[in-house]
């Protein structure tokens, strides 16, 4: 007997990586094996040197073929068997590694917004729907386009086993949010993406397309984003660990070495309206949905607990973003003697 392993892998695609994947028989009982592939049709390889390795990292059920069919998230190697360029969560191992006895942990909010063919799901040949307001967890035909798919990528989420924690209707016609967490750095990003390919995958039978633009429509239309949140076994205990971390990521040059990695276009989402803040300039509150880095008012309250770094993208990439999250307040938290 056979099933059927679907190898997924991030590519070298510039200034946004894009999900590949493809599909290899194995026996019952075989283990998903390295494999290979031409890296020279992923933007990670030329054409006279086009073998990368893939190398698995993550595997779960496969809930669009069910049985004993699995998905493969994999790591990009080059043949030497080193990360390849292109391979962002090599260095994130390294720096969670680390920081391990401080037990960073991330829930990630995963925005996003469906299309059929060029407009937005819900917005009107030759025109615009009514402006933003009602459609934020809303309910009803009127207000609500593509709750179908959603709920089946919901289902396809839970069947694979991931940590998928909520799903809601957003603030604009046809965009939602999910959200994976809370987990250790690798799993939340290794599962982020596992989360992607399936809504794209999902979205691909109802003859709709999901995008990761953080910018979708312009004009008075909130963007897409990933809001962040964060935190370590200290800030989970008590409440100045969490100022630390909030004056860390805003010290020196730390907010725009973020900023610039999180995620192609973010100039065109922060721009200090729609819930942001400006992309150029950093701050923190308690409850402020305009600040880079929101304090949740119970968090305030209970002397304890996350912080949400608001500024990420819909398409930053998961590793990224923890990485640089998890280095930049945990070095700190080291420092104040608060690790």
């Amino acid at each position: 007997m056979t099933f059927k392993a679907e190898y997924l892998w991030i590519d070298g695609t510039q200034p946004t990586a894009k999900l590949r994947s493809k599909t290899k028989v194995l026996r019952d009982g075989d283990q998903p094996p390295v494999w290979g592939f031409d890296g020279s049709s992923t933007n990670q390889a030329l054409g006279h040197a086009s073998d990368r390795v893939l190398k698995p990292v993550f595997t779960c059920p496969d809930p669009i073929r069910g049985g004993a069919d699995v998905l493969v998230l994999c790591e990009v190697l080059d043949i030497d068997m080193t990360p390849h360029a292109s391979n962002t969560r090599a260095p994130l191992t390294e720096v969670t590694a680390r920081f391990a006895a401080q037990e960073p942990v991330f829930g990630i909010e995963q925005e996003y917004t469906f299309f059929k063919g060029s407009r937005p799901l819900g917005f009107p040949e030759g025109g615009f729907p009514a402006a933003q307001g009602g459609y934020y967890c809303g309910v009803g035909a009127d207000e609500i386009f593509g709750r179908d798919i959603v709920e089946a990528h919901l289902d396809n989420c839970l069947r694979a086993g991931l940590g998928i924690c909520g799903i809601n209707a957003e603030v604009m016609p046809g965009q939602w949010e999910f959200q994976i967490g809370p987990l250790a750095p690798e799993a939340v990003a290794d599962q982020m993406w596992i989360a992607r390919w399936l809504l794209y995958r999902t979205a691909e039978d109802f003859g709709v397309s999901a995008t990761l633009d953080p910018k979708p429509v312009k004009g008075d239309w909130n963007g897409a984003g990933a809001h962040t949140n964060f935190s370590t076994r200290a800030m989970r205990e008590g409440y100045a660990p969490i100022i630390t971390a909030c004056e860390a990521l805003g010290e020196g040059s730390k907010p725009l070495d973020h900023v610039k990695s999180y995620g192609a276009g973010i100039d065109e989402r922060l721009t200090g309206l729609h819930e942001t803040a400006p992309w150029n300039a950093y701050s923190y509150g308690v409850s402020d949905r305009g600040a880079s880095v929101r304090i949740p008012w119970q968090v305030e309250q209970d002397g304890k607990g996350y912080i949400e770094d608001r500024r990420p993208n819909a398409n930053v990439d998961p590793y990224v973003v923890t990485r640089l999250i998890t280095d930049t307040c945990c070095t700190a938290l080291e420092k104040a003697g608060q690790a």
